[in-house]
């Protein structure tokens, strides 16, 4: 194993940016081959991670001081250390600021770290920040990222995703695998995915673009749009619209609910299922052939579609109910 612990204090020189900033640039290049895994733990900063066409992984963290001050600057510097790891094909980048030995700065933290980090194209990554947003180009590998407050972006991925931030948004270009991707304040993009889609938001809205597997899309404050899911979809929000396509026969009963705002679903015309539609607000629009017992009302609909199969479940409280065919 290999480990490089670097004290930034005086060791490094600095230079003073046009912004009335002080910068400096630290590298460190590793031979390592296709497969391993990066992890990174750093208690903040931004981290992007990109492929090459090479062997090795290369990581350059910047490190910018809110001050013209030189003294200043190490003094904050003197708090910060990182340490780099490799064992085999993995690496570890960590790096912990003492910001509990607050001086002139007092309440706000004057220092901000980037990571500029390139990896092999066949490469895992595990990536933590306390405060920053993170990005990944496309990869073949499984990638996990963590921040409490940044914005995530993944390529395409050939492998699963697993994402959470605190405080931003979200978006995927696509994966291979499961795609489970969560924040408290943002919005949810994601294309097209392989397997199961698990998304999760406080405050924004949610939009897949395919799933080839089951789809959870939960949101407190926005609309969900997911225009072609395979599996069985459950969706529900608090304040917007639901649309969904089915384009395949689900396997398990759906759900669609939404408390203020449309709930639309098309439907291919093969697919069985038992029919669960009422609105409090509004209208059930139904182009489907449903067969129902009773008489038909204006704000319910319930019947088999097809001779039945699993039930669609669909709810609004203020809003009408579509259910259109493909």
């Amino acid at each position: 194993m290999i480990k490089r612990i670097l004290i930034l204090a005086f060791t490094f020189a600095l230079a003073a940016c046009a912004r009335a900033d002080i910068e400096d640039t630290i590298s460190e290049s590793f031979d390592v081959g296709p497969g391993g895994l990066l992890t990174v733990d750093s208690d903040l900063g931004s981290i992007e991670v990109k492929a090459n066409r090479g062997r090795g992984v290369r990581v350059e963290v910047v490190r910018t001081v809110d001050t013209t001050n030189r003294s200043r600057a190490e003094d904050v510097l003197e708090n910060l250390e990182i340490s780099f790891d490799q064992s085999g094909d993995d690496v570890t980048v960590t790096a912990r600021f003492d910001s509990e030995r607050k001086q002139w700065w007092r309440n706000r933290n004057p220092l901000r770290l980037r990571y500029i980090i390139e990896v092999p194209r066949q490469y895992n990554v595990d990536l933590k920040t306390a405060g920053g947003s993170i990005s990944v180009d496309d990869l073949q590998g499984k990638v996990r990222s963590r921040t409490s407050g940044g914005s995530l972006k993944f390529g395409d991925i050939e492998g699963p995703v697993h994402g959470r931030t605190s405080g931003g948004s979200i978006t995927l270009k696509g994966c291979e695998g499961e795609a489970d991707v969560k924040t408290s304040g943002g919005s949810i993009t994601v294309g097209q995915v392989s397997g199961p889609v698990q998304a999760h938001t406080s405050g924004g809205s949610i939009r897949i673009d395919r799933a080839a597997g089951d789809v959870v899309a939960e949101t407190s404050g926005g609309s969900i749009r997911v225009d072609e899911v395979f599996g069985s979809i459950n969706a529900g929000t608090s304040g917007g619209s639901v649309t969904a396509r089915i384009t395949r026969q689900p396997g398990a009963d759906c759900r669609l609910t939404t408390s203020g705002g449309s709930v639309t679903v098309h439907m291919s015309g093969d697919v069985r299922a038992d029919i669960d539609a009422s609105t409090s607000g509004g209208r059930v629009i139904s182009e489907l052939d449903v067969e129902i017992e009773g008489e038909r009302k204006k704000k319910s609909l319930r019947g088999e579609l097809n001779g039945g199969g699993p039930e669609i479940y669909l709810r609004t409280s203020g809003g009408n109910i579509y259910l259109k065919s493909l």
